[in-house]
């Protein structure tokens, strides 16, 4: 049974109430990850958003895996913790379950996203679970020293594939959307101000959402997403939401599978009861059926029975 209900453990401590939420007081420790890296940019947007939404100090909590991006924990100066490599998300749903006053985000990379934690992505999103991930795609493993990622294209040279790859890489968008999603989006880490919308939308929606966000690995991977940005030649192609209705997973699907760099912006989002929301009507009904006796004493009743 979920502690929703169970009293609440003590907050670490945080910024005093009075003080407005900035960047100074979110700020941690100094990043490490290579200069150029894509992820300084996306850090930097996810202090803008926080400073716009003002969310209580000590109501924010990060989880992340194991890779580049996933020092994410580090840098910010909220609740934040590791877990085992692509073991984020289950995690994150014992977080946001047990704590429904808390706001939770997921960083992570395409490996710890989309291979060793493929399943339990695929898992939250079906389960709609309130909490935000961003992916942080850069199509290699970095912190390894470059090898071939599930989102690597074919003919991608690595220490795994000296010859290049011969594996067809996955279309993030296309399994999101299968796996049930509620919020399905993609941005870019070179566009701030689109990369900052993208977010803010991502975490006023109810439910699970999804950012991928290309994130380039200038160590390993330099220049793989300049057809996508225009101050290198490319072109930034925002979907057009007169145009596109993002509640047609159809049209979604259909745009998902145009060729790369593809579509930027919001993919797919619909309203769907959230798992949060489910567990705690069944909770509520237990408790009366019970005569409204505490999840306390609900579990202590159960610890005895089992004796």
């Amino acid at each position: 049974m979920s502690t929703a209900t169970l009293e609440a453990p003590a907050a670490a401590p945080a910024a005093p109430a009075s003080d407005k939420l900035t960047k100074k007081i979110l700020t941690a420790d100094h990043p490490t990850w290579c200069p150029g890296c894509g992820d300084f940019a996306v850090l930097a947007a996810f202090y803008k958003v926080l400073e716009k939404l003002q969310y209580p100090h000590e109501k924010i909590v990060c989880v992340a895996g194991i890779g580049c991006s996933s020092r994410f924990p580090y840098f910010m100066n909220t609740h934040g913790i590791h877990f085992i490599h692509g073991r984020a998300l289950p995690l994150a749903t014992g977080i946001s379950l047990s704590r429904p006053d808390v706001h939770v985000f997921v960083f992570g990379g395409d490996g710890d996203g989309f291979s060793i934690g493929g399943n339990h992505l695929n898992h939250a999103a079906r389960k709609n679970v309130k909490l935000t991930y961003v992916i942080m795609d850069n199509y290699v493993y970095g912190l390894t020293k470059k090898q071939t990622s599930p989102t690597s294209p074919q003919g991608f040279k690595s220490k795994t594939d000296p010859t290049g790859s011969i594996d067809r890489p996955i279309n993030p968008m296309k399994q999101l959307l299968a796996s049930g999603a509620t919020f399905i989006a993609r941005t870019h880490a070179a566009q701030v101000k689109h990369m900052v919308d993208t977010f803010e939308r991502a975490i006023l929606h109810d439910g699970f959402s999804v950012v991928e966000c290309l994130s380039e690995c200038v160590m390993f991977y330099e220049g793989s997403f300049d057809d996508s940005t225009p101050r290198k030649g490319g072109v930034y192609d925002i979907i057009d939401e007169t145009q596109h209705d993002v509640k047609d997973d159809v049209a979604a699907y259909k745009l998902a599978d145009l060729p790369s760099p593809g579509k930027f912006g919001v993919f797919y989002q619909v309203e769907r009861p959230t798992k949060n929301a489910l567990e705690q009507k069944w909770i509520d009904a237990t408790q009366s059926k019970l005569g409204g006796l505490s999840g306390k004493d609900i579990l202590r009743k159960r610890i005895e029975v089992m004796r």
